[in-house]
């Protein structure tokens, strides 16, 4: 219930409304803080030893943020971005807590089982926020391409990407599997500059080196 929750309910109803304020690769790029807290808050509950490397880390990757949330970007096809970045990160909090609160389960369970129980839980979680707007749907007008769309976004985009997450974190530690998420807005970063196109400014390129320079020196270890 908790995975569900943070997950799924709060996770992607903070995210979707987000992504509808600000722009992809913001949105993307906001992501990558996800292994960075994903290394702290594991370290709190682990009793890990946190390091300077891990504090700088943290740091370059809340600046990073800052330079996207404070850009005052008014081009593209974003509106209200600042509260669609805020959006963003709290669904990354939420992301995180569920990376921690999964692991154990995975090595109890089988993901299926794991990714069954998460998705019936947030079904009924979520079911009474999204009714209304459920129910404008305008399924009849809806063409192939919308219904294509739709199929994109629900099966390789969320359930897949949950399967194949829970798998990896089921062999990986939780921060190695959050790190992953770094490829990310390579990916958004050409998509939305293809097919939206949206504007590649340079303070995105710098706010996207600092924030990967973050995740790389939060999740470095040294041999002794």
């Amino acid at each position: 219930m908790l995975c569900a929750l943070t997950a799924l309910a709060v996770n992607q109803m903070l995210f979707m409304k987000g992504v509808s304020h600000t722009y992809p690769i913001h949105a993307s790029l906001l992501l990558l803080i996800t292994p960075i807290l994903i290394t702290f808050i594991a370290a709190w509950v682990l009793k890990e030893k946190i390091t300077w490397l891990k504090l700088i880390g943290l740091f370059l990757g809340v600046t990073g943020a800052c330079i996207l949330i404070l850009s005052g970007d008014s081009t593209g096809k974003g509106n209200y971005v600042l509260l669609g970045d805020l959006l963003i990160i709290l669904s990354t909090v939420a992301y995180t807590i569920y990376f921690i609160l999964v692991k154990p389960l995975m090595q109890k369970y089988s993901p299926m089982d794991v990714m069954r129980w998460t998705f019936t839980f947030g079904l009924f979680m979520i079911l009474p926020f999204g009714w209304d707007e459920l129910t404008l749907i305008p399924w009849e007008q809806f063409t192939v391409n919308e219904y294509m769309l739709l199929f994109m976004i629900v099966v390789p985009g969320t359930f897949l990407a949950y399967i194949f997450n829970v798998y990896g974190i089921k062999i990986l530690s939780a921060s190695t599997a959050g790190s992953y998420i770094y490829s990310q807005p390579v990916f958004a970063v050409i998509i939305a500059t293809i097919f939206l196109k949206e504007n590649l400014e340079i303070y995105k390129i710098i706010a996207g080196i600092v924030i990967f320079s973050g995740v790389y020196l939060a999740n470095k270890q040294f041999k002794k």
